[in-house]
């Protein structure tokens, strides 16, 4: 008995789905299969074939999306294996994850296209590791590394992160803008989160996102005002002025709020701040027209598109908190109000 099989094979068949169909070059030696065995069912018109450098199909015809999956995980995996780098992180794959389109169709965006159809899986790597793309796998390097997120029994990137890898390999508007507002219209993350990852990826240079950037922020302002009216009034709030600029009677402008209660001298206001070409939104101006407003005796409630799409109850809380504690503060400030 060659020296590379197994005193006890396991049977193939206790492996399952996809799993049972893609396997490397060690795990079918665990199984009593040896190299030469592989090599001949692996030869034209065999019963099975090589996907990958040690990673085999154990059925003739074209792969499934998920098939191509699991050898794409299952070849870095096995290279961190052969070349001795090491691949640090629990689980099968180490710290191996997809993303790209591959991780944005597990995710279910109904405008990234089918598994089947990629001509590229991409997965993301720690940058220290020495892969080199091959086949159908396409490495992408990041250092730190998102923590993955777990699909049909892989590890994926989050939202924002898949959306950037993405984007990075995209030169179609329409396909990228689609994306993008998808992200935040079906609750996929946060415009912010996005913006993050663009820029960190150093992606907002390109003409064609910052427009579908632009998109991005008011459909996910859009969405967060709408998640703020149901808030005001699935909660039993009282109902405020929406959407006005404060201004002192003839005095200068003191900015927009998104919403006001007169009685209570309480002003609410979301902030989707996001980081634009490669660093953060300078905050000074905004930060001093918030000491302004206060010193007026205004108390300014600031709410994130994030918190209103997981805290609804508790956002209610702090704003119903606002209202009750300004019964302290004596007569709310006079001040004029404009639409916006």
């Amino acid at each position: 008995m060659s020296h590379n099989t197994p005193l006890s094979p396991r049977p193939l068949h206790h492996l399952s789905d996809a799993r049972r169909r893609v396997l490397t070059t060690h795990q079918l030696r665990d199984h009593g299969v040896t190299a030469a065995q592989t090599a001949e069912r692996c030869r034209a018109g065999g019963p099975w074939q090589r996907m990958l450098p040690g990673v085999h199909l154990l059925h003739p015809g074209p792969p499934t999306g998920e098939e191509r999956l699991y050898a794409a995980l299952l070849y870095t995996a096995s290279r961190g294996q052969a070349g001795g780098d090491g691949s640090a992180g629990d689980g099968p794959y180490g710290e191996a994850m997809i993303t790209g389109l591959a991780a944005l169709a597990l995710h279910h965006f109904s405008s990234a296209p089918p598994l089947a159809s990629l001509d590229r899986i991409d997965v993301l790597v720690p940058r220290a590791r020495r892969l080199r793309s091959t086949g159908f796998v396409r490495f992408v390097r990041a250092h730190p590394l998102p923590s993955p997120q777990e699909r049909a029994g892989m590890p994926i990137a989050p939202v924002a992160r898949a959306l950037a890898d993405a984007v990075a390999r995209l030169s179609d508007a329409v396909t990228v803008r689609a994306l993008l507002t998808e992200s935040v219209r079906q609750g996929h993350c946060d415009a912010a989160a996005v913006v993050t990852e663009l820029s960190g990826a150093r992606l907002l240079s390109r003409p064609h996102v910052v427009d579908a950037v632009d998109a991005l922020l008011a459909e996910g302002r859009a969405i967060a005002e709408g998640r703020l009216y149901d808030m005001v009034r699935g909660y039993g709030l009282p109902e405020p002025l929406w959407n006005v600029e404060l201004r002192l009677p003839g005095g200068p402008a003191l900015g927009g709020v998104d919403a006001y209660w007169r009685d209570q001298g309480v002003a609410l206001e979301i902030d989707a701040r996001a980081p634009r070409h490669g660093g953060p939104v300078p905050g000074t101006a905004q930060a001093r027209r918030r000491e302004q407003l206060e010193g007026m005796g205004i108390t300014v409630v600031r709410v994130t598109p994030k918190r209103l799409r997981e805290g609804l109850e508790e956002q209610a809380a702090v704003v119903r908190t606002a209202l009750i504690a300004s019964s302290d503060r004596g007569p709310a400030p006079q001040v004029m109000l404009l639409p916006r």
